[in-house]
């Protein structure tokens, strides 16, 4: 099976990395890519979210599986546009993608399946919004209705730092506040059945204790130690299955990655958001768990037959990322830096370039780097993951030092 492998950041590095230990897949070709995904695959230029450049690629490939990593080319409609040319494609439609594409078109669709979910207004101008503020109080949740790079949510006790947000963005979701510790829930469908991966937990605030603005994920680990049994069964219950259900009914299948981003209430699990792909820095642990061939597992879903497929197989121990950002991150972050030290399994690259010249390897955006290990148990994962990242250097980087620390320490609990 040749695979054509569509973005170039944190995620599409973890998924090269599954794809190359499926002895099913002959060849992988990865387009942009970056230096850390050339060393496994085979890497040419596209602009990811030109949908006819891609296809053209995938038949100049002849691909028998494309894959497309980030939000935007799903967005853009880059998934139609292979299907179009009788490639099997791992991505939603553009219309499908829309359930992260469109917050509030995400939550109608959570509205009519049935979904617990958080209340909410789309609003679009500042009465409406400081209506919505005022109803629901403090912590206000204010959320850009399109594509913002996993930083488009303000959570804040500042009622005028909400409307500001909510001002620069123009159309917002306004939801209320949902007090709970967050679980990300990968699933695998091809709009019909559905797979469910180890849910894992990320880390959206830049510093340690949860502060400071939003990112698009400062590290992760799975699996989840204080989770409560029955959690994965629940949410294909009352969200997966649901939610496909409705997207059918609407004539926009969904197949590709769903994932569920929930938090979990002292009313049990609500579903903070959806996106349309595999999220970052997430796949990082789970796919690093995963026994069971990647690509045998994404054609399914691409060719309709997931039904068919055999029980997912994980492996023991568990696994955490840690992501490493340049300076400056998230609001300014500094690039064009020299990296020393990448060069080692377990690092994956997510924002990094090769000089032209010499080759130096240089920083490329906001998230770098991630060390990413396994280990038996969380401690000893954590661990080697800190240890990766000691060995790298890049002036003026930060990462969180929490990283699983509180669920090693059994301080994660649930209200209620």
């Amino acid at each position: 099976m040749r695979v054509l492998l569509v973005g170039g950041g944190g995620r599409e590095h973890a998924l090269a990395l599954g794809l190359v230990r499926d002895s099913a897949v002959d060849a992988l070709i990865a387009a942009p890519g970056n230096p850390g995904i050339a060393e496994v695959a085979e890497v040419k230029a596209v602009t990811a979210t030109d949908p006819a450049a891609v296809a053209a690629l995938a038949v100049e490939t002849a691909a028998d599986l494309v894959v497309i990593g980030p939000e935007a080319p799903l967005v853009a409609g880059v998934a139609d546009a292979v299907r179009a040319k009788g490639i099997a494609v791992f991505g939603p439609s553009a219309e499908a993608a829309q359930l992260e594409g469109s917050k509030a078109f995400a939550k109608d669709v959570m509205t009519a399946a049935g979904v617990p979910t958080a209340r909410a207004y789309v609003c679009t101008d500042e009465e409406s919004t400081a209506r919505a503020l005022d109803e629901f109080g403090a912590p206000y949740v204010v959320k850009d209705d399109g594509l913002a790079a996993g930083k488009g949510v303000v959570v804040t006790d500042d009622r005028s730092a909400a409307l500001a947000h909510a001002a620069e963005c123009g159309r917002v979701v306004v939801e209320e506040f949902l007090d709970g510790p967050e679980v990300s829930l990968f699933v695998v469908t091809d709009g019909e059945a559905a797979l469910p991966l180890l849910p894992a937990q990320d880390f959206k605030r830049i510093g340690d204790g949860d502060i400071g603005p939003n990112t698009g994920g400062m590290g992760a680990y799975a699996p989840l130690p204080w989770a409560p049994p029955g959690l994965v069964d629940d949410v294909m219950r009352d969200v997966v299955h649901p939610t496909l259900a409705e997207l059918r009914r609407r004539g926009t299948p969904f197949a590709g990655l769903l994932y569920v981003g929930l938090a979990m209430t002292a009313a049990g699990p609500r579903v903070i958001e959806f996106n349309a792909r595999f999220g970052d820095p997430e796949t990082q642990v789970v796919l690093a768990l995963l026994e069971t061939p990647l690509g045998g597992l994404l054609h399914a879903a691409a060719t309709g037959t997931l039904a068919e497929h055999p029980p997912l197989r994980w492996r023991d121990g568990a696994a955490v990322t840690v992501v490493l950002a340049a300076q400056g991150y998230p609001a300014a972050p500094r690039t064009g830096d020299v990296i020393t030290g990448a060069d080692r399994p377990g690092i994956i690259h997510a924002g990094t370039v090769r000089r032209a010249g010499d080759g130096a390897l240089l920083s490329a955006g906001g998230r770098v780097l991630c060390g990413t290990a396994t280990g038996p148990d969380l401690t000893a994962a954590r661990d080697a993951a800190y240890a990766l990242l000691d060995g790298v250097e890049l002036a003026g980087s930060q990462h969180r030092t929490d990283i699983a620390a509180a669920a090693i320490a059994g301080r994660i609990t649930i209200p209620g």
